[in-house]
């Protein structure tokens, strides 16, 4: 199969036309990223979907938080990498690379975090995200504890979970619905 003939969520047509927010919205990412991603085409089949879908992406991926971007990429890489989404793992693995500015630590991520040189925090951050993904009723205290030791707050350790949860919850919609990514992405920041 090509990548012409592979499936894609984009059967369900957008609503057209747009209204204005969404509009801006999507002109701000083409404008941002050189193209609006196939996640948010995905989602515009309902208006209210798309914005709950990126009300919650903006807060967990954007917002202040403890965690830097680039951290909260490289959980969605590690995530995505377990679940094996063909989506995320491009998209989010282009951006660890742009972020990194280190290509190799985001093929890295995608092939397998624990062969990437990475400081005690990002690995305690990143095992702790593994396991939520593999075996979330296992987390007990002494994980918890892990990250406290790695330098992490509560608060820090409430966003490392919400990101793994989004991302467990995204790839499973994204595998599910033969979600494509934009080629956009297999090119950026090599």
């Amino acid at each position: 199969m090509t990548t012409q003939e592979m499936p894609t969520a984009l059967d369900l047509p957008m609503v057209d036309p747009l209204p204005p927010e969404t509009q801006k919205y999507f002109d701000i990412c083409a404008e941002k990223l050189g193209m609006i991603p196939n996640v948010l085409r995905a989602h515009a089949f309902d208006i209210d979907k798309l914005n709950a879908f990126t009300a919650m992406y903006n807060d967990l991926m954007l917002a202040e938080s403890g965690l830097s971007k680039l951290e909260r990429e490289m959980i969605a890489v590690v995530v995505s990498a377990i679940n094996k989404c063909f989506y995320c793992l491009v998209a989010h693995g282009a951006a660890v690379r742009q972020l990194s500015g280190d290509p190799q630590l985001g093929e890295m991520l995608v092939m397998n975090y624990r062969v990437a040189r990475l400081d005690a925090r990002q690995r305690a951050m990143l095992d702790f995200a593994a396991k939520i993904t593999t075996a979330s009723a296992e987390v007990e205290e002494p994980d918890r504890q892990r990250l406290r030791d790695a330098g992490f707050s509560d608060r820090d350790i409430w966003d490392i979970a919400n990101v793994t949860g989004f991302f467990n919850m995204t790839n499973r919609v994204a595998s599910a619905t033969g979600m494509v990514p934009n080629p956009e992405y297999h090119a950026q920041a090599r």
